[in-house]
């Protein structure tokens, strides 16, 4: 019997052959077992006396190694610690993280990540993934070959230019894919040997960047117009022939570059764009599961969106989506979503020079109408003073703009407003879950972007969901990889919001939380997986035919767990690259 292209044994125990000994083998993150090397093993490998007598079981080196990195109080330091395991045993470094999820999310991801990038080319200590630069003009297919792994199914690449909320990190931005990649194995089981983050380092306008010596990516202004165009094109291409199997999710692009990508290559290459259409799936999911809190009607709810940029604009598509479904048309569809940027409510009478933008614009008629004419005030308060929203959505990357006016204005004509400062990292917020709460007497239920502490508030705990994309993001590539779709399709994110919002308990949501909490996230992406895979063969981009009874078994059959195997002496010459061919993974 093979799993991963792995075999077992007469015991069931999982074995893989090894090409590597000694400490060659010691130093090799996807091979090493470390003190967790048994003495016969020690004797077939060539490992006697590289090692402490003791052999140690992994559940030992967990605790090992947790203790180690809990002595660390500074975040950023537990983060280089984290990373520092991955880069010495990965198997060791997920189990950690699995078994520490609630804890090191936010390590690993925002708020962390986002000093990570931050301060990238200071804390920098080991390369991971592939760096392309304009210099790699032409050759793009032949750098991609030197990626550790030949069968990559999940690449995610980030041009660097809007990271999480705090833009232009340049070759820091290689920060984000690293992060995600190791979410995508914690939550959804991609083995990752199946991954590859990338860097398309196409320059920096961050002065502060290019005027530090110690700045590890290209030394130039961003790479723009039709010579970006064609590198990124070149890039897409490159993938297909290199890697024909991969999905790619674009991460982190300035909202104009993210739209024109997705909409060109979203039928060329199998795509998404996380920011735009995972962050929208979350939202969308927490309005669902504020629908069942609240009692009103998803088709009665009333959703304003503060930020038109990739974020903003993704969230309104996928509402405005959901609503249609639940038989909104017409003005009635229009008038239930507003969307505002920097200058105010979108509002057709007025020059609006992004394309992704205009579809979302009120028509001035229906402006008028609501008292938001030419010439009156279209600011956040003036807008939820003639809208009402039972839901207040925020992805601007400004803090402090839900203002107690603003949440106090909401809260007279809405009995449990939802609330959702969404922006990242923590600094972006905004507004507190604490103030949001306050100024509603305890009424609001809250979600935020990243995560925040249970507020206690008149005898009661209120629990902040985290709006995190990590609910999405995995189960949307295991789903895709199961499936073998074709392509991503935004009903395929429409039933991973619902999806995701059925798995909200009731117990959850008694206690003000409108999303699982982390520690249930590989349940979580299992189910969410499971509704991708279901609609990508509804909607027919599904090359792998499944029936519906046999769809749980493959998404699990698909998900990897890092437990340590039986490794045996291999006869490949060391150096081989193609040395994880055989543990193709079961996509198949």
């Amino acid at each position: 019997m093979e799993r991963y292209g792995l075999k077992y044994d007469n015991q069931g125990n999982l074995r893989t052959a090894v090409p590597y000994r000694g400490t060659r083998l010691l130093r090799h993150p996807m091979y090493t077992k470390g003190t967790a090397y048994s003495h016969e093993e020690r004797m077939a490998l060539g490992l006697e006396g590289l090692l402490p007598h003791a052999v140690s079981t992994q559940d030992q080196q967990s605790r090992r190694v947790y203790a180690n990195i809990s002595r660390k109080k500074d975040p950023l330091e537990k983060y280089i610690g984290l990373a520092a395991l991955q880069d010495r045993n990965e198997y060791l470094f997920y189990r950690v993280l699995i078994g520490h999820i609630q804890e090191f999310l936010p390590i690993v991801y925002t708020p962390t990540v986002g000093q990570a990038c931050q301060e990238f080319s200071h804390i920098f200590r080991r390369a991971r993934g592939i760096w392309i630069t304009p210099e790699h003009r032409g050759r793009i297919y032949e750098v991609l070959g030197n990626a550790p792994f030949d069968d990559v199914r999940l690449i995610v690449v980030t041009d660097n230019e809007r990271i999480l909320g705090l833009g232009d990190q340049g070759a820091g931005g290689m920060g984000i894919p690293i992060g995600k990649l190791a979410l995508y194995t914690a939550a959804a089981g991609i083995p990752p040997w199946l991954t590859l983050p990338i860097s398309l380092d196409v320059g920096t306008d961050n002065q502060n960047l290019l005027s530090d010596d110690l700045y590890l990516g290209w030394r130039a202004p961003r790479l723009r117009g039709p010579e970006y165009d064609s590198l990124v094109d070149e890039f897409v291409h490159a993938v297909q022939r290199r890697f024909p199997r991969a999905l790619l999710q674009w991460e982190d692009f300035k909202k104009t570059n993210a739209f024109r990508l997705l909409d060109r290559y979203q039928k060329v290459i199998t795509s998404f764009n996380d920011d735009i259409q995972g962050t929208s799936a979350v939202a969308v999911a927490g309005l669902i599961a504020g629908s069942r809190a609240t009692g009103i009607p998803l088709r009665e709810q009333r959703i304003v969106v503060l930020g038109a940029g990739a974020a903003g604009i993704g969230i309104v598509r996928l509402v405005r989506d959901t609503l249609k479904r639940e038989g909104l048309s017409g003005e009635a569809l229009i008038r239930a979503t507003a969307n505002l940027d920097s200058h105010g409510l979108l509002v057709d009478d007025e020059p609006i020079a992004d394309v992704h933008k205009r579809d979302f614009a009120w028509p001035a008629e229906l402006a008028a109408k609501m008292g938001l004419g030419k010439g009156q005030p279209r600011d956040l308060l003036a807008v939820v003073r003639a809208l009402h929203p039972t839901m207040l959505i925020g992805t601007s990357g400004e803090p402090g703009t839900f203002t107690e006016a603003i949440i106090r204005e909401m809260a007279k004509h809405v009995e449990r407003p939802l609330v959702f400062p969404m922006s990242n990292p923590t600094s972006k917020c905004e507004a507190t879950p604490e103030n949001v709460l306050l100024w509603t007497e305890g009424r609001a239920l809250v979600a935020t972007g990243s995560p925040f502490e249970p507020v206690h508030m008149g005898g009661r705990v209120h629990v902040i969901g985290q709006g995190n994309n990590v609910y999405v993001f995995p189960a949307m590539g295991l789903g895709a990889l199961v499936s073998e779709a074709r392509e991503v399709t935004t009903s395929m994110f429409a039933a991973a919001a619902r999806r995701l919002a059925e798995n909200v308990h009731t117990g959850e949501l008694e206690v003000g939380s409108l999303f699982p909490p982390a520690s249930r996230i590989r349940e979580v992406t299992a189910s969410v997986a499971e509704a991708v895979v279901k609609e990508a063969l509804v909607a027919g981009v599904a090359r792998r035919h499944l029936e519906d009874k046999d769809i749980p078994a493959a998404v699990a059959q698909a998900m990897w767990s890092p437990d340590y195997l039986m490794e045996d002496p291999a006869p490949i010459e060391a150096g081989d690259t193609s040395a994880f061919a055989h543990m193709g993974a079961h996509f198949d």
